[in-house]
């Protein structure tokens, strides 16, 4: 119970998603490992064709590989995300093999947890985090968007993350603003694609466990989704097209994150004093 308010666990059935996607071309980035994995098994299983998108071609041929076997459509593109005329190809190579994308799911992604007195000599983590997180998905939409308005369908899902509704946290500046610039970018240019028949979802996960997270010990012991429930969440919103999918307990940490900012930055400020106190004497 306690996992399914804090993340959600809003699924749809496999009739349902076999229904949307059969015979669809759906684009997954960051489909190498973790949730991207997942949710390319998922869509492949339910008639999709996917197509795998992160820097590891090995890795991915192994995913296409298990998708095949099991009666399912996969094709891999080996893209750094980071590299602005590597996505240019990508959208050249995809469109002249497939004709069109019918959904992108943008789930690739940077985690960076570190103090600002670590980070004096390190803005290269701003850099890494903001060019996987929102500067190469912004320009991977920019990229599909031509094709996308002119047949008049599509439909782009932001993974994100449920860090950009709620308070600010210590330590994960740069990830968080990296994840909140895309999650608004997005956000202003749906209202103006929707007329064109292109539509967005934005998924506010919630903590999944997976290699991204396994470096913080601290979410260890918090409750979480394996990448199995994240994908269908996922999923879903690939299916149904809803404009956010949420966790229940998010909204309301958001309005009082908003009302209550100054008190709930001061909570924050102890927490975080306290927890370094304990680091320092451990």
């Amino acid at each position: 119970m306690l996992v399914a308010l804090i993340n959600g666990r809003s699924g749809i059935p496999d009739a349902r998603l076999s229904d949307a996607v059969r015979d669809k071309v759906v684009l997954v980035t960051g489909s190498s490992y973790g949730i991207g994995e997942a949710t390319a098994r998922r869509l492949a299983a339910a008639g999709a064709t996917v197509l795998l998108v992160a820097r590891t071609a090995e890795q991915l041929r192994a995913v296409a590989d298990g998708i095949t076997a099991s009666g399912g459509r996969a094709h891999i593109y080996p893209t750094n995300l980071a590299d602005p005329a590597a996505i240019e190809q990508l959208v050249v190579d995809v469109l002249r093999d497939h004709g069109q994308v019918d959904a992108l799911v943008s789930n690739a992604g940077k985690s960076i947890r570190r103090s600002i007195a670590d980070s004096y000599q390190r803005f290269h983590d701003i850099e890494r985090t903001n060019s996987v997180n929102y500067l190469g998905p912004a320009k991977l939409v920019l990229e599909l968007l031509p094709s996308m308005r002119e047949r008049g369908a599509g439909h782009i899902v932001n993974v994100s993350t449920a860090g950009v509704r709620t308070p600010p946290l210590a330590r994960w500046s740069a990830y968080l603003a990296s994840k909140s610039a895309f999650d608004v970018w997005l956000r202003c240019i749906s209202q103006e694609l929707r007329h064109d028949g292109v539509t967005t979802s934005t998924v506010y996960m919630g903590l999944v466990h997976t290699r991204m997270s396994q470096p913080t010990p601290v979410l260890h012991s918090l409750p979480g989704l394996t990448p199995e429930q994240a994908a269908d969440q996922v999923c879903r919103a690939v299916a149904e097209r809803p404009h956010n999918i949420t966790p229940p307990l998010v909204r309301p940490a958001d309005a009082l994150g908003n009302l209550l900012r100054v008190p709930t930055d001061r909570l924050f400020e102890l927490y975080f004093r306290q927890s370094s106190a304990r680091k320092r004497t451990s």
